[in-house]
Formats: structure tokens, sequence, C-alpha cells
């Protein structure tokens, strides 16, 4: 380790170094210095010496007691150093325990400070406190511990919040750690927790969405858009992930095609079927099959990619809203055998026995009988896919002579 080699003098001049720096940001309101200094998870040539330095100096707090310029912010210097020690260390538990404390005095710093000039620090701090409590855990899991640190880091973001939802221009920092909290509690499967922080951002008057970055508001969006796709609230899902995509910087390639992901389902659902050319642009090809299956009616094929993929969609959340695009399946298959029965007797196209759609199923190689068949055409003349009525003794489906297969756009496909 370079640590072995360094000077107690040399070790001595980078620590000092260092705190002038932070010194020097903090007078002259400067940012971006505050930014380099937290950013512990850059693995960055500047803290990198440092923790080399406090490595082989150990006492660190007597260097911070020979002036009153560093000593004053000693509640957050002093566990910084623990931190970026640790972190160099590789004891990841130790260092986010210390980087928590030296965030929380630096939270309560800023809470002091009249202007929001350290905002994008704070953005930093907020960031490095999620990834830290991500490897912590993952460090505690794999010693056979509780992993538990992403959960107390949900608990400091919240305070973070609390500090920005007030009135001023620190306010429009609030969704930034909103879009934290929602990494988190989607890390943790804990995804109610989001309603509390919605509503201060969605009803609390002191909030201007238009106000905030554009880069928050498309993170915000895509995440409250998932959040609706597992409500089945498809009409606002729509809008909110429309929005994200819309907005996302095109260059994004990465973002675009996690918005996408929980678009399309939304989109398929709705009756919107994306171009093979998107798909294919950006890696989404899991759904080229279930694309495919709606425009011919083919539940075989259908099915056969949901269970391909299952494993896919059910991490992403997505799996039950594809399961419901049977309903679209079926009335795809009606309306084909009744566009063929229409070029060999248009007196009579409107009228499908159920016999016919039973054959039609055994040829795709599913089986099921007629009683089955008369209560999918009952679902689907009762939710709107199909217009028209079941004439029961003669088992008989009596399509509308006017629109019988509604268009889906902008429909929701409900339960």
């Amino acid at each position: 380790m370079a640590s072995a080699y360094l000077s107690m003098g040399e070790a001595h001049r980078r620590i000092t170094d260092f705190l002038n720096r932070f010194s020097d940001a903090v007078s002259s309101q400067d940012a971006k210095s505050l930014c380099l200094i937290f950013s512990l998870s850059s693995n960055s040539s500047f803290l990198l010496s440092l923790s080399d330095a406090l490595i082989t100096f150990q006492d660190a707090s007597r260097v911070m007691r020979q002036a009153d310029r560093y000593s004053q912010y000693a509640d957050i210097l002093l566990p910084l150093f623990r931190a970026i020690q640790s972190y160099r260390l590789k004891n990841l538990v130790e260092s986010y325990q210390a980087f928590e404390k030296a965030a929380n005095a630096f939270t309560q710093e800023f809470r002091n400070w009249e202007s929001a000039w350290a905002l994008e620090a704070l953005y930093v701090i907020a960031y490095e406190t999620r990834i830290l409590a991500e490897r912590a855990d993952r460090e505690l899991a794999s010693n056979g511990k509780t992993p538990e640190k992403l959960k107390g880091a949900g608990s400091f973001l919240m305070k973070v919040f609390g500090v920005l939802a007030g009135k001023g221009s620190k306010r429009v920092g609030a969704l930034y750690v909103t879009c934290q909290l929602f990494k988190i509690y989607f890390k943790l499967g804990t995804v109610h927790l989001c309603k509390s922080v919605t509503r201060s951002i969605e009803t609390a008057r002191i909030f201007d969405f238009e106000e905030f970055p554009l880069r928050d508001k498309v993170t915000y969006m895509y995440y409250t858009g998932r959040l609706e796709v597992y409500n089945e609230n498809f009409s606002a899902a729509d809008h909110k992930l429309s929005y994200a995509l819309s907005h996302c910087n095109p260059r994004k390639e990465r973002n675009i095609r996690m918005i996408l992901k929980y678009l399309i389902p939304v989109k398929l659902s709705i009756g919107i079927l994306p171009k093979t050319s998107l798909l294919e642009k950006y890696n989404l090809t899991e759904y080229n099959n279930i694309v495919l299956a709606l425009r011919r009616g083919d539940l075989r094929l259908l099915r056969c990619a949901l269970q391909e993929h299952e494993d896919q969609f059910l991490r992403s959340g997505v799996y039950l809203v594809l399961e419901k695009l049977e309903l679209q399946v079926y009335q795809r298959l009606l309306k084909k055998i009744y566009i063929i029965q229409k070029q060999k007797d248009q007196n009579k196209a409107h009228q499908i026995k159920l016999d016919l759609i039973v054959r039609a199923l055994k040829w795709l190689e599913i089986d099921m009988d007629i009683d089955e068949v008369e209560c999918i055409m009952s679902i689907l003349i009762y939710k709107n896919f199909v217009k028209g009525y079941f004439a029961h003794k003669s088992k008989v489906v009596v399509l509308s002579k006017q629109d019988p297969f509604p268009r889906l756009t902008g429909k929701a496909v409900n339960s």
C-alpha cells in the first residue's frame, strides 16, 4: 500500500491541504470543491492520497486543533476522515457509519446558511449516502449479518428532505433528494413509503414542479410512473412515463431503455404497439413476440413469450400487466375470424359460432371447451373489447354491425 512509503511530514502536508480546501470552499462558497471533497465513491486521486496520509499519520484531530478555522468544522471533518480512511481499507460498514455522521453535521450547517449555494454539495452527500449504504449492506450480508444501512440512509435522507422542504431557494433541491429516496425504497421493496414524499411534492403549495431541474423532473416522473404501473393506473403511468421519455436526454440511451421497459407494457395495455425498430434499437427484444402475438391474435405465442421471459418480467414488476394482454389477443383472433367470414359471406359475417373459435384455438394448440370460450366471449363483451351480444341457445356471438371491435387507444385494461 502506498501509505507505507509516506513520510510523516508529507502525510501532515496532505491533511493540512485537505483542511485548507474545505475551509476555503466554505468561506468562498465554492460548491464545486465541496463536491469533490465528499465524493468518496469516485476513488479520486485527491481522496486516495488523503487516505494514505490518514493511515500514516493516525491522529488527524491533532492537526485540526491547530487552527480555529479547522476546529469549528470538527463535527463534519473528523467523521469524514474516518469514512475516507475506512473506505480505503474496505471497511465499508465503518465507512458508511462515519460518513452518515459527517453528512448529518454538514446538513445542520447547511440548514443555518441563508442561501442555497451548497446545494450541489448536498446532492453529492445524498448520492454518496445511498451508494455507501448499499455497499455496506452487501458487506453485512456477506458476513451473515442483517443488511440495515440502506434503511438508515432512507431515514437520514428524509431529514434532508425536511431541511429542503421549506420556503426559499433551497426547496429546488427537494426533488433530487426525493429521487434518491425512491431508489432506496424500490431497492428495499418498500415502495409504499414513496407516498408520503410524493404527497408533499404534488400537494404542498411551497413546491412548483416546473421550478425543479429537468434532470430531477425526468427521474421523478420515471419512478412515479413505475408506481402507477404497480397500481395498474395505466392512464397516469402513460402520462408520467411519456413525460420522462420526451424530456430525457436523447444521448442517454441507457436511461431511455429503462423508461421504455415500463412504458411499452403500459402502451400495449391501451392498444398501442411499438415498432420493431424501436425494440431492436434499445435492446428490448423480449417484447418482440408479445407484439407479434397481439398483431396476429396468437395466444400460444403470447404465452410462450411470457414463459420465456418470466423471470425478467417478474423482476421488472410488469408480468401481471403483460398477462392481461390475453384479452386483446382474443379480440384480435375474433376479428381475424370475422374478416375471413366476411370474405365468404358478408351477410353472416357478424354471427360467429363458438365452435369455430374452439377450432381456431385448437389450431393454435390451445385446448379449450365451448363453455370456456363462452366465458371469454362474455368477458370481451362486458369489457367493451367487442360490441355485440351472446346467443346462449345457438352458441353464437352476434357482433354489432357498427364498429364491432372498438379501438383500445387510451383505454386501460383493468382486471
